[in-house]
């Protein structure tokens, strides 16, 4: 009920910041059918919050802030920010190899991809876990047998696979569990407490139900990886934290700043972004037509050359860091400027073009920048 206050207060006060979301989502609701948006702005640690349409077209229940969405692949930065948080913890080193970590593929060809090839999709592993594969020991097999069609660090080729491992390199030095590395240590020192791997009982209420593009009803199943590359299930408020966090806004602890920092650090040029673990960059500001670029379905499906940066280049704040996610019935956008100090996440439940929720956030972050900038004169 606080956070209901907080949201409504933030609303009145910003009139004109309601009518740049509007604008931006009630046409692309519209015009794709989305039964529910739930969109989340933070600027200098102020969080509105827009709501829209119901979570479930059965029940009638209305989205708001604490709704639980299906996120897909946001839900690899976190394994990489879990990943950075073993390494600048001495756990884990990028630069050895991923077999190090994973024993099961000791003498493979992961004696030579490295755990920060994994990170940044240069490990050439595929998008998808390969058809009739239902458990670890068939993927290990499977991995084990596997040969990249390029040396790597050569190629940026988009892959659940690789954050998978990323995920078990890093639950691996740690010494336990994935999902109890996110649930006991990452998700409460983001204070994100309605974030969730598997959905608890008591919050069942709470989970959206997701439609694929002809409307047919559509929730997450379990598979391999999916912890790792995008199981993770959360509301537009614990979001809005998230993004603070990679901002530098609020109290984190100091070894999970680092490990933001880690994230946001450059490893290659691919296309019109610089990759680094897992998030992709752009300098700020950036054009519209460049952002759809490195959002497009080829950044995903097709290989593209990737260009190492020596040395990384260093967390850079004037820029726009993203990720957009997706699942069968759910689609996610997350954006963030930190020299700005703003952010948005919009998140629905019907699975819709990662073009259209682009140009949405980039309306809404462009009213953010022009309106921060006439305050800061």
């Amino acid at each position: 009920m606080a956070a209901m206050s907080v949201a409504m207060t933030a609303q009145a006060a910003e009139p004109a910041e309601k009518a740049v979301v509007d604008a931006a989502i009630q046409p692309l609701q519209a015009k794709y059918g989305i039964p529910g948006v739930a969109v989340a702005v933070t600027v200098n640690g102020r969080h509105a919050f827009y709501n829209y349409g119901v979570a479930s077209k059965t029940t009638g229940a209305r989205v708001d802030q604490e709704t639980l969405f299906e996120i897909g692949s946001v839900t690899k930065t976190v394994t990489a920010t879990l990943a950075c948080y073993a390494q600048t913890n001495g756990k884990l080193s990028f630069s050895a190899p991923a077999s190090e970590y994973v024993p099961a593929l000791r003498g493979s060809v992961f004696d030579h991809v490295s755990v920060l090839n994994l990170g940044t999709h240069t490990s050439g592993l595929p998008l998808f876990v390969p058809d009739g594969i239902d458990t670890d020991a068939q993927m290990n097999a499977w991995l084990r047998n596997w040969q990249p069609a390029s040396a790597p660090g050569t190629q940026r080729v988009y892959s659940n696979l690789g954050i998978g491992l990323l995920g078990r390199a890093a639950a691996k030095s740690l010494g336990m569990p994935i999902r109890e590395a996110f649930e006991q240590q990452l998700f409460p020192a983001f204070g994100m407490t309605h974030t969730f791997i598997d959905v608890p009982r008591a919050s069942q209420a709470r989970y959206a139900q997701g439609y694929d593009k002809n409307d047919v009803p559509r929730r997450l199943n379990p598979g391999v990886f999916a912890d790792e590359a995008y199981g993770v299930r959360t509301t537009s408020g614990d979001l809005a934290r998230y993004l603070d966090a990679n901002m530098g806004i609020g109290k984190l602890d100091a070894t999970w700043q680092r490990a933001i920092d880690c994230t946001h650090t450059g490893y290659y040029t691919s296309g019109p972004f610089t990759q680094d673990v897992v998030w992709e960059q752009y300098p700020w500001p950036v054009a519209l037509d460049t952002l759809q670029r490195g959002n497009n379905p080829d950044a995903i499906l097709k290989p593209m050359a990737a260009h190492a940066l020596t040395p990384p280049l260093a967390p850079q704040a004037d820029a726009l860091i993203n990720k957009t996610g997706s699942t069968n019935g759910f689609a996610t956008y997350v954006a963030y400027v930190p020299a700005r100090r703003i952010g948005v996440v919009i998140l629905a439940n019907k699975a819709y073009p990662a073009e259209a929720r682009v140009s949405a956030a980039y309306a809404i972050l462009e009213a953010l920048d022009q309106a921060e900038s006439k305050t800061r004169k």
